[in-house]
This record gives C-alpha cells, structure tokens and sequence, in this order.
C-alpha cells in the first residue's frame, strides 16, 4: 500500500508537464504577436514615407517607437515564460540532454531559487521597459510631475544597481 501511494505521489509530479506545454505555447504566441507587430509598424512606416498615408493623418515616429518597445515588452514576457517552462521541466520531470551539445547557460536550471531569480531579472526587465513606455506617452505638466519622473529613474536605477550586484556574488 505505501510503495503504491508514493509511486502516485511521485507521478502527480508530472502535472507539471501542463505548464510546461502551456507556458511554450505562450512564449510561442508572444514571439509571434511581437514579431507581427513590428512588421505591420514596419508597413505603415513604409507606407508613411512613400506617401500611401497622408503626413497629417498619423505620427509615425510615435507609432514606431511605440510599438517597438511594447515589442520588446512582449519578447522579454516571452523569454520569462520559456525560462519558466525549461525550469520547471528539469526541476520536475527530467534534465535536458540536448543542452549538453550547446554552450548556452542561460537555460541551465538546477535548483528552485536560480529559477526565481532569473524569472525575477527579466520581469524587472520587462517592467523598465513598460516603464519606458509608460514614460514617452506621458505629459510633463508641473513641477511635481518632474520630481516624480526624476524618483521614479532613481529607483530604476538603484533596483538595476543591486540586481546586477546580487548577480556578482
């Protein structure tokens, strides 16, 4: 009775595999949807300059820009759900062999706490650049609104400054 309740137990671990799948399908569809939507930028913009779009219908520049960083956004969530999905495979069902053959260390997981802080490094990552984003759309009106700007790229900077420290020792 024991050796078949802890042979249960032992593959209840393989319920994982669900969010393995899920989450590569995920980082699937995010690589496309960024993709798709720096090439329809990319359209408009040619679209723009060889005069199918009139110059006062659209700013372009604003388009552009904006779009490349929500891009990038998506990529770097992307990245966050394939490091998470290589992680919980080897944490959970077996090792990779194939990255054996490779010299790429980025997806080399061994224990639960170097998967949290990976995911953790490009979720702040993705959050400066939604940041970012945030920042070109916004409208300096007051003084207040400038300190705050200036706080908030402190706070930015001091965050990335003790990120890269951990990542020394």
């Amino acid at each position: 009775m024991k050796k078949f309740f802890e042979m249960i137990l032992w593959n209840t671990r393989l319920i994982v595999l669900l969010a393995v799948i899920l989450s590569l399908v995920g980082s699937v569809l995010l690589f496309i949807v960024a993709s798709w939507d720096i090439v329809e930028a990319g359209m408009q913009t040619i679209a723009y300059y060889t005069g199918s779009i009139g110059h006062e219908d659209s700013d372009i520049h604003n388009l552009l820009l904006n779009t490349i960083i929500s891009s990038v956004d998506l990529y770097l969530i992307a990245v966050v759900l394939l490091i998470f999905s290589f992680g919980l495979y080897e944490l959970f069902i077996s090792k990779i062999n194939i990255k054996e053959l490779s010299s790429i260390k980025v997806l080399e997981i061994h224990t639960l706490d170097q998967l949290k802080d990976k995911l953790a490094k490009v979720i702040v990552m993705a959050l400066i650049v939604a940041f970012f984003s945030k920042v070109l759309n916004m409208e300096i009106t007051s003084t207040l609104d400038m300190i705050y700007f200036a706080v908030s790229i402190l706070a930015l900077s001091l965050g990335l400054y003790f990120l890269h420290k951990d990542s020394k020792h």
